[in-house]
């Protein structure tokens, strides 16, 4: 495999991700199964790769630790992030396997198939420590890591490397991105992600992925439970009833922000790169919240994921409309 590129230590990132990346195929046609799609489009995806888009978007420093193949598809993802201003220094090119693609069906408002092509294996779940610059991991401002990335080996002997390397340090952040589809059984998932909690600082995830990590579904009951597992701040999304932030100390719930959605596959994301950005800003919990709402809306409204990342303009603007509305 090619190693990624050692990365100058005078530009550390503010943000560190890893996780997944690859190729989105869109349908053009709304509301049309892929059997009879016509045209698609073709976007840089992958939950974390989006995150660290979104991120960029908002005027971090965004480096991002991932896999692809030495394929068409793989130097796509390189460029595109470069491209979205994500630094690719520590992609690592694997010498057989192929890019992952993924493609989608939309049928709004909320019913977006998605078909995931990973096999035999992809790139993303094969990077070892060895090639992951662990001073990075110390040092970056912020350390996005997921439950998928506990998947399979080597992926998951890597990132506890690199949750032990980071030891704690703030603002290290899990995804708790449950996917059935990579995982033998819920608790297969749930084994993994309970080796980790203590050694992250911040969890965020939906209802269901929290059920999966610590066996509540009940929105307080899993923000409790993650904060006893050692998190500092939990975040329960919890879908129309908006999203519910607790500390030890803070209660903050956050109702949503109604919008027309378009494709609702990349909301979370968004969602995710903005709570980064406030996340290192200091911003208080409930601002944070209303944020990371917004930029998840304004997302859900198009086409794309990774192109459709809001600028924080387009943020205050969608905060500021919705407030005069109230």
């Amino acid at each position: 495999m090619t190693p990624p590129s050692q990365h100058p230590s005078s530009q550390t990132p503010e943000v560190l991700t890893y996780g997944r990346a690859g190729v989105d195929i869109y349908p053009l046609q709304v509301g049309v199964g892929l059997e009879d799609v016509e045209s698609f489009g073709k976007f840089l995806g992958g939950t974390t790769a989006n995150v660290a888009v979104a991120a960029a978007r908002l005027g971090r420093r965004v480096t991002a630790v991932t896999g692809v193949g030495d394929d068409p598809f793989g130097r796509f993802v390189r460029r595109a992030l470069r491209d979205l201003g994500v630094d690719d220094a520590q992609v690592v090119v694997h010498p057989d396997l192929p890019t992952p693609v993924t493609f989608c069906e939309i049928f709004p408002p909320d019913d977006f198939p998605l078909y995931f092509y990973r096999k035999p294996a992809a790139p993303d779940m094969q990077i070892t420590t060895d090639q992951v610059d662990l001073d990075l991991v110390r040092d970056a401002g912020l350390l996005w890591v997921t439950t998928s990335g506990l998947g399979e080996e080597p992926s998951r002997q890597t990132q506890l490397d690199m949750l032990a390397a980071r030891d704690r340090r703030r603002h290290t952040v899990l995804d708790l991105d449950y996917r059935p589809m990579f995982w033998e059984s819920p608790a297969a998932a749930t084994e993994q992600v309970q080796k980790i909690l203590s050694q992250v600082t911040v969890a965020v995830g939906n209802r269901e992925e929290c059920e999966v990590a610590v066996g509540e579904s009940d929105p307080d009951r899993a923000a409790d439970a993650l904060l006893d597992a050692g998190v500092e701040l939990a975040i329960v999304k919890q879908g129309p009833k908006g999203v519910l932030a607790k500390t030890r100390d803070e209660r903050v719930v956050s109702p949503p922000i109604p919008i027309e959605p378009v494709n609702g596959l990349g909301a979370g994301d968004s969602f995710g790169g903005s709570l980064v950005h406030g996340l290192l800003a200091g911003l208080p919990l409930d601002r944070l919240l209303v944020n990371a709402n917004a930029a998840g809306a304004i997302v859900a409204s198009r086409l794309e994921c990774s192109t459709a990342m809001p600028t924080q303009d387009e943020i205050d603007a969608l905060v500021a409309e919705r407030t005069q509305e109230a």
